[in-house]
């Protein structure tokens, strides 16, 4: 596996180049300053009258129409919801787009699902930070920089892989490494990661730890801070330096319950339910079930939504980071701004 910096990336592909970054939600922020922050000619294109046009005004960024943008561009990138990508992209990007123009995204779901064909004219390329726009604005500002992916799935122009390399250098993930993949291989190891383990696993692992001591007739407030608050000390301590490192910053009683009860809730049958999960998303049915939803108006979503914000772990943590202001003077997500 070859890992690229900024020393192997040229940044003269950029240079001279206008950006278009459309959308202005967690990575749309992050790319659109990080790239005027690295003197990349960059505008926003956003939906005229929309809630994100003043966020973007606000922090210095050009703003205008998706379409103005897009015809003005000699790369575009759609960091828009993965559920609006197809449409906007055939009603109003395809037709706006010069010949030769890049096309990238930050995620493959929809040229791996085929939700966007692109004209054959277009390279077609992708540039993943490995993080959530805010952190991947967040750690730019401090200096560093989140891992990324780069992948091209269509070379018109024989450059593609180092305009793609040249992005990721100028959002700041060739100070930490880029990576090569394929648009494939990230949209389902991506899915899978998502919904196994980092967002359906750990929120579920979570609420059903937090209802088991309640339950028991435990304190919530206990409940929250030994299932919920803790959680991000240990996972600090796996980012540092692994399973090891966390092994080594906690006790030793913490580890032995650690071996002796890990296997005891994530069994065999968890395992074959990964796998069958995993296989869901391989064969498209996942991102059939996301399609059909989103074209229904979202009802799964806004209802789970609706249910996790009343649920005891929600209500009585608000009450508890109100406790520790420290909390949100540290905050990455500021709603106000991005």
């Amino acid at each position: 596996m070859k890992v690229f910096y900024d020393k192997d990336a040229d940044m003269s592909l950029l240079r001279d180049q206008q950006v278009a970054v459309i959308g202005y939600g967690s990575q749309g922020h992050a790319h659109a300053l990080n790239l005027k922050d690295s003197g990349i000619n960059v505008v926003v294109g956003l939906r005229e009258g929309g809630e994100s046009w003043q966020k973007a005004a606000s922090a210095g960024l050009e703003v205008t129409t998706m379409e103005k943008a897009a015809a003005a561009a000699d790369l575009v990138i759609l960091l828009i919801p993965d559920e609006t990508i197809g449409r906007v992209y055939r009603e109003v990007i395809e037709p706006a787009m010069r010949e030769g123009t890049t096309l990238a995204f930050a995620h493959g779901f929809n040229i791996h699902y085929g939700q966007v064909i692109p004209r054959k004219d277009l390279d077609v390329v992708m540039i993943a930070p490995k993080a959530p726009g805010h952190t991947v604005r967040a750690t730019y500002r401090e200096g560093g920089g989140v891992p990324g992916l780069i992948a091209v799935a269509q070379d018109k122009s024989g450059r593609a892989r180092d305009v793609a390399l040249a992005y990721a250098t100028a959002i700041g993930c060739g100070r930490s490494g880029v990576i090569e993949t394929n648009f494939r291989e990230e949209t389902e190891t991506d899915l899978f990661g998502e919904q196994a383990v980092l967002c359906g696993g750990t929120v579920e692992l979570i609420k059903a730890g937090f209802d088991t001591l309640v339950e028991a007739g435990y304190a919530p407030e206990m409940a929250y801070f030994e299932c919920l608050h803790e959680l991000k000390l240990i996972v600090d301590l796996i980012y540092e330096g692994g399973i090891g490192t966390m092994n080594y910053g906690i006790s030793n009683n913490a580890e032995f319950g650690e071996y002796l009860t890990g296997p005891r809730i994530v069994t065999h049958d968890t395992r074959a339910a990964m796998k069958a999960v995993l296989e869901s998303i391989q064969t498209g049915e996942y991102a059939k079930s996301f399609i059909l939803e989103s074209q229904a108006g979202g009802p799964t979503l806004q209802s789970r939504r609706r249910l996790t914000a009343a649920h005891p772990i929600e209500v009585v943590g608000a009450k508890l980071r109100d406790m520790m202001p420290w909390i949100r003077k540290a905050a990455l997500v500021d709603k106000a701004r991005n």
